[in-house]
């Protein structure tokens, strides 16, 4: 009997079991109705926090064309370099065939013509500019894989073929048009007139592929930009003449495999909180990043969720479940604003001690669960913040026999073709606390 009183005290030393209801509504399943059930609230488990670094992210095949840097002020300089290859719509320039007429085709200009696909992060107020550069290297993956990632580069040429400075607008029905080397486009008119190139084979031959590189002189405050892959372009304009007359035609190269076009996505760190961050396989605690959790799209940031006492809730009584469980985040204060801003929803993973992804998190149905953000504001910002729904599973970590524990890592959408990021404050933070809510019914 004391051993039994004993054990009592120590799971509600550990535990702060609440009333039987919560302000929030919460609904028990028929199969728990009953008079002698009992549903408590434990809201004191310990959640840790940290953040890992995943080591490659898959951003080829995302159909989206993304160049542009800026400097963060919490994550450090973000940059994103844009490689592709191209492929005509034809190989071959109208004529009827006889040298006459081919004769008097001649090449005007050549530019690259890039369709915004409304996605951008950062100051858009700032001005732009990139250059473009022929690569060098085919658009090959360096391995036996077929993809490319956030850390693949291909060498290029320091020539630039084009550049231009401007103000993004992103959300436009619009485009840039990029007015390029007028010695590049003789070039490639040249080896279609003279039969050298007469497909897709001989055209990757003699051109590779391009990339499009930001500037360094860009301001600190800049942004990220997005183009649509299969709107965007490169247009060779040329003529035939005919006495007094001139007929204008144009040949289109443009993005046609998306496995071939990649955009490789970088941070310097340096002098950041998560500038030590470790190894995929590790992590870097909340308690040496100032209570704070970070992730980030692109770079391969991302924040884990551990419940390193959860097992003993099973102790609190000899029959019992967990039948829900409320995970609230907020985003930590002044670390989002208009050029920054936050993302509606957060995808969440499982995963093992060294990070590596079993499953999406997923509720008793199977289906996925995502954490939702509640944007209803309030004088404190109390009520900002993503709730994630962990009852199912919390219950499969508290009934687990082995040693073994699962972690759920946090990103964002979109983590294979965009920059966004968030900062969240852990079960410590002074303003910004983690906030965990477990339904617990004995019976």
């Amino acid at each position: 009997m004391r051993k039994f009183i004993l054990l009592l005290f120590f799971v509600f030393t550990i535990f702060s079991c609440g009333t039987d209801t919560d302000a929030g509504k919460f609904v028990v399943g028929s199969d728990y109705l009953s008079v002698n059930n009992k549903v408590v609230l434990v809201d004191t488990v310990t959640v840790d926090m940290s953040t890992i670094n995943i080591d490659s992210l898959l951003t080829s095949s995302q159909s989206r064309i993304l160049v542009g840097n800026y400097s963060d002020p919490i994550f450090g300089k973000v940059r994103s370099n844009s490689y592709f290859q191209l492929s005509g719509t034809s190989y071959a320039l109208k004529n009827s065939g006889s040298d006459t007429e081919t004769a008097n085709l001649v090449f005007d200009s050549i530019s690259m013509i890039l369709k915004y696909d409304n996605y951008y992060y950062g100051d858009t107020t700032q001005v732009q500019k990139f250059d473009i550069h022929r690569l060098t290297q085919r658009v090959k993956p360096n391995t036996e894989d077929s993809n490319f990632y956030n850390s693949s580069t291909l060498s290029y040429s320091s020539e630039s073929l084009g550049s231009i400075s401007y103000k993004p607008r992103p959300t436009e029905k619009d485009s840039i048009n990029i007015k390029m080397s007028a010695a590049f486009g003789e070039g490639i008119f040249q080896k279609i007139k003279s039969r050298e190139v007469t497909d897709f084979d001989t055209f990757t031959e003699y051109l590779k592929g391009l990339v499009l590189v930001p500037s360094t002189s860009n301001s600190p405050s800049s942004s990220v930009i997005g183009f649509h892959t299969s709107t965007s372009k490169i247009r060779l304009y040329y003529s035939k003449y005919k006495s007094d007359k001139e007929d204008s035609y144009y040949i289109d190269f443009s993005v046609l495999d998306i496995a071939k076009q990649f955009n490789s996505i970088s941070s310097d760190k340096t002098g950041t909180l998560i500038q030590n961050l470790p190894a995929s396989s590790s992590k870097l605690s909340s308690s040496l990043t100032n209570k704070q959790g970070f992730i980030q799209s692109g770079t391969g940031v991302a924040c884990r969720i551990d419940f390193p006492n959860i097992k003993q809730l099973k102790y609190i009584s000899n029959n019992g479940a967990i039948v829900d469980a409320r995970l609230f985040l907020k985003p930590v204060n002044n670390s989002y604003s208009k050029e920054y801003p936050l993302a509606d929803s957060l995808r969440i993973y499982v995963a093992d001690n060294l990070n590596r992804l079993s499953s999406p998190l997923l509720n008793s149905a199977g289906s996925s669960v995502y954490g939702i953000l509640n944007k209803k504001s309030d004088e404190f910002n109390e009520n900002l913040g993503y709730t994630i729904s962990i009852g199912n599973f919390l219950q499969k970590e508290m009934l687990k026999t082995s040693d073994s524990r699962s972690s759920l890592i946090l990103m964002l959408p979109g983590i294979s073709k965009s920059v966004n990021r968030i900062v969240l404050g852990d079960q410590k933070h002074v303003d910004n606390k983690i906030q965990l809510k477990i339904y617990y019914i004995s019976y």
